[in-house]
């Protein structure tokens, strides 16, 4: 999104982000503020260590791969176990949905091509194969709900190009557990409800079915990131050039594409505010700037990894099922998990790499 984007490294600072399906601005001058209340807990849980009892579970954790299976349901749970099974190997699949799409098919093929398979982007027997015997471990496990996830506070319900509301806000937390629990496990909140018919997410001490995702930290550091336009994917390498991780991302659009060729990261914001300016903006009805305060929730999710390439930065997203599903208008747009992956593991410096052409329309 267009707008000003705080950042918490050594100063707080602000920085225009022309990006997110807004016309980018001119850089606003760099002003003190002070932090924001915190907002949310940190997205990374203690891995749970049950596995999963339910019947449902236990078919997924155990899911194969069936060319002939006419089952949707089979195929549904081949699919959780494999997008879940890329997720921890760092080949993310955006949410974990239990469904084909664009972004499970790029996670396959770079997943693939790093194994030495053909990369056709299919899910298959040898796919599943590949990913087990490096992992065997069940996909999804049994949690319960804990007084601090339900602690909050959790912000209500707010249309998305509602500023004035969001500026009122003392943070943009969650709106609900069922959100916050799904965002922590990488899931779609369609497919929570489906593995818990009938829970109460707001209830302490509940037992509930979730994926045992990744823990989101790299092992090594990030010094090198490419950023493919046309595929809508980022990828991170290490300093000998070593593939470290893949990520769905929207990345600008034909309209307002992202920049070209070499820049570097500047620093990273954890939480970073957003700031509308209507004497900047052509978008949206407030009359006076805003702030918005920091929270999974921000217009930039909850991490800003901001580059030398002024306005621009990769970042976070309230709406983690629409990452690579529609354009941006300059920025690149992640999860908030693998934001907060990639943000933990970058290194101030490290080389940003824009390759291709924006295919996506505004």
């Amino acid at each position: 999104m267009t707008g000003l984007v705080s950042r918490f490294a050594l100063l707080a600072v602000l920085a225009l982000c022309a990006c997110d399906d807004k016309p980018p601005a001119k850089p606003a001058p760099a002003k003190t503020v002070q932090k924001a209340p915190a907002a949310t807990p940190p997205l990374v849980p203690a891995p749970p260590a049950v596995a999963a009892s339910s019947p449902l579970a236990q078919a997924i954790n155990g899911a194969a791969f069936d060319p002939a299976a006419t089952d949707p349901d089979a195929r549904r749970n081949a699919l959780v176990r494999v997008q879940t099974l890329l997720d921890r190997a760092h080949f993310s699949p955006g949410v974990i949905d239990g469904r084909d799409g664009t972004n499970l098919k790029l996670a396959i093929q770079a997943y693939q091509a790093s194994r030495g398979l053909p990369a056709d982007g299919e899910l298959s027997a040898k796919l599943l194969e590949t990913l087990t015997a490096g992992d065997g471990g069940p996909v999804l496990v049994d949690y319960m709900i804990t007084p601090d996830d339900l602690a909050g506070p959790f912000s209500p319900p707010i249309p998305k190009d509602d500023y004035e509301a969001m500026a009122q806000l003392p943070a943009m937390n969650y709106q609900s557990p069922l959100e916050m629990l799904a965002e922590r496990f990488h899931m779609d909140e369609t497919l929570l409800q489906a593995l818990n018919p009938g829970v109460d997410f707001g209830a302490v001490g509940t037992t509930i079915v979730v994926t045992a995702a990744g823990a989101d930290k790299l092992d090594r550091k990030v010094e090198r990131i490419e950023i493919d336009k046309a595929l809508g994917q980022v990828r991170a390498f290490d300093k000998d050039g070593v593939e470290l991780a893949v990520y769905p991302a929207t990345v600008g659009s034909t309209e307002r594409p992202a920049p070209s060729g070499e820049w570097a990261v500047r620093t990273l914001a954890p939480a970073p505010t957003y700031t509308y300016d209507p004497s900047r903006l052509t978008f949206g009805k407030p009359k006076a700037k805003l702030t918005i305060k920091p929270g999974p929730n921000n217009p930039v999710g909850s991490t800003w990894i901001d580059l030398t390439k002024d306005t621009y930065g990769i970042h976070g997203t309230p709406d983690p099922k629409l990452v690579n599903k529609r354009a941006s208008h300059g920025c690149v747009r992640l999860t908030n998990w693998d934001a907060a992956e990639l943000g933990s593991a970058v290194n101030k410096g490290a080389k940003v790499i824009f390759m291709g052409a924006e295919a996506r329309a505004s």
